[in-house]
């Protein structure tokens, strides 16, 4: 799983993250709400598009990304 950058070994945090494939139709935003329901979908986009470096909020078919897991 990714793990965000740290200056020390006491300050890194790392992410439980698992792969989706995009299907066809599905968009971040629908993806957000299924990976994590409970959760504000604006903060699961936000955190795909982190966890991605996605530059553009658009996916294709296909395509692999990394979800928040939990």
């Amino acid at each position: 799983s990714p793990a965000k950058a740290s200056d020390s070994a006491a300050d890194l945090e790392t992410t439980s993250a698992v792969t989706v494939t995009v299907q066809p139709g599905q968009s971040l935003w629908g993806i957000a709400a299924t990976v994590a329901p409970e959760r504000d979908a604006r903060d699961v986009v936000a955190d795909i598009v982190q966890l991605n470096n996605l530059s553009a909020g658009a996916v294709f078919p296909g395509q692999q990304l990394f979800v928040p897991a939990g």
